[in-house]
């Protein structure tokens, strides 16, 4: 049963490298105005340490200030967001705070997230509404790319590219490593004409079409989802105006987990989604990877009372390890990642964490932000 899975796994791998290299950076016409006004929406708790450097990074855009505003919808902040944002606004007019702890009234909730980004909407003014999180950093053309790309290809809904910062350590460098994978095969479904991922530290869509589609409503009491549901929605009602924003200009810099545990927790919320998508070939995926990687977790145990099995375990290792990074070294190129060959010895503990955290995620709680998450 794990080589039937690992082959499945290995020729849907193999097509994700072949979409990816097809794949061509979005290079803007040389000659356009800046015309698309974009609502900054960031959703933001207990980040003193980074709303600052976000908000700076926006305000040094190439891109006239009077066609972007943001708003920091601040969740129930205990330390001085809000004062930080409150100093940006009193200098900057096009930025406002907002605060969900007087929205919400004492009501309880399990998506905090998606109430902020409804509550930003409502508040916004401009045509186009443009997510990201408190934690990380815009280049300075991230308007600009964005105002081209929709100048020119007219979508609803429009991705872009995350990455990590790493610091070197093994900690952040298996999360730089692990998230670029996920961004890559994010790149290669939309070369191969599909939209199955997309992250909402750099998304962007109508205003018109979120309330055409009736925003969150039916997904609001999902924790997670406020990026991948949304685009499931929005791709049911418009599946060939959905875009995705290739370009280095465009990638967004976040901040991996500080700690293992809210690296597993941050995965465990990711992975909570895995049974609330429609589209059924993502969630097919999404099983296929989790049961491979429990059947690569298990197969040495049971080498144990058949010891062939363990030399079986190492060529399936071996394999998948091949695969990944043959697919890695193009990722990481777009990206402007090195890579190191000692980062192969990081397979193991990818199968396991891949393993945890799909299984904690589909049938367990976690702890996310502070606040016990069913």
């Amino acid at each position: 049963m794990v080589g039937i899975l690992f082959v499945f796994y290995a020729v849907i791998m193999l097509l994700y490298k072949h979409w990816f290299i097809k794949l061509r950076p979005f290079v803007p016409q040389p000659a356009h105005s800046p015309k698309t006004s974009f609502t900054i929406l960031i959703p933001a708790r207990n980040e003193k340490e980074n709303i600052g450097g976000l908000l700076q990074s926006i305000i040094q855009q190439n891109y006239p200030s009077y066609l972007w505003e943001v708003i920091v919808i601040d969740d129930f902040s205990t330390d001085t967001t809000p004062a930080i944002v409150s100093g940006f606004s009193n200098q900057y007019p096009n930025i406002r705070l907002a605060e969900l702890s007087k929205i919400l009234d004492g009501k309880q909730l399990n998506s905090y997230k998606k109430k902020a980004i409804e509550t930003g909407i409502s508040l916004s003014k401009n045509e186009w509404i443009l997510t990201t999180d408190a934690d990380c950093i815009a280049g300075k053309d991230w308007l600009a790319t964005y105002d081209a790309y929709i100048q020119e290809n007219n979508p609803v809904f429009a991705g872009g590219p995350v990455a990590f910062t790493n610091d070197g350590s093994i900690l952040q460098t298996f999360q730089c490593l692990d998230f670029m994978a996920l961004q890559g095969i994010t790149a290669a479904a939309v070369s191969a004409g599909l939209h199955a991922m997309c992250n909402g530290a750099n998304l962007a869509y109508k205003k018109e079409v979120f309330y055409e589609v009736n925003g969150f409503k039916g997904i609001d009491n999902i924790a997670s989802g406020d990026d991948m549901l949304l685009m499931n929605k929005i791709k049911s009602v418009y599946p060939n105006r959905m875009g995705y924003v290739f370009s280095p200009k465009a990638i967004i810099e976040t901040l991996p987990m500080p700690t293992l545990n809210g690296f597993i927790n941050q995965r465990i919320r990711w992975a909570s989604k895995t049974n609330k998508y429609k589209d059924i070939s993502v969630v097919v995926v999404l099983w296929m990877v989790l049961l491979l990687n429990i059947g690569l977790l298990l197969l040495p145990f049971a080498a144990i009372f058949h010891p062939p099995i363990f030399v079986f375990w190492l060529l399936l290792l071996f394999l998948k390890t091949w695969i990944e990074a043959s697919f890695a070294v193009h990722i990481a190129a777009f990206f402007s990642i090195q890579l190191h060959w000692k980062n192969v010895f990081l397979q193991l503990p990818h199968i396991l964490y891949t393993s945890l955290a799909g299984c904690f995620g589909m049938f367990g709680k976690y702890s996310w932000k502070g606040r016990q998450v069913k």
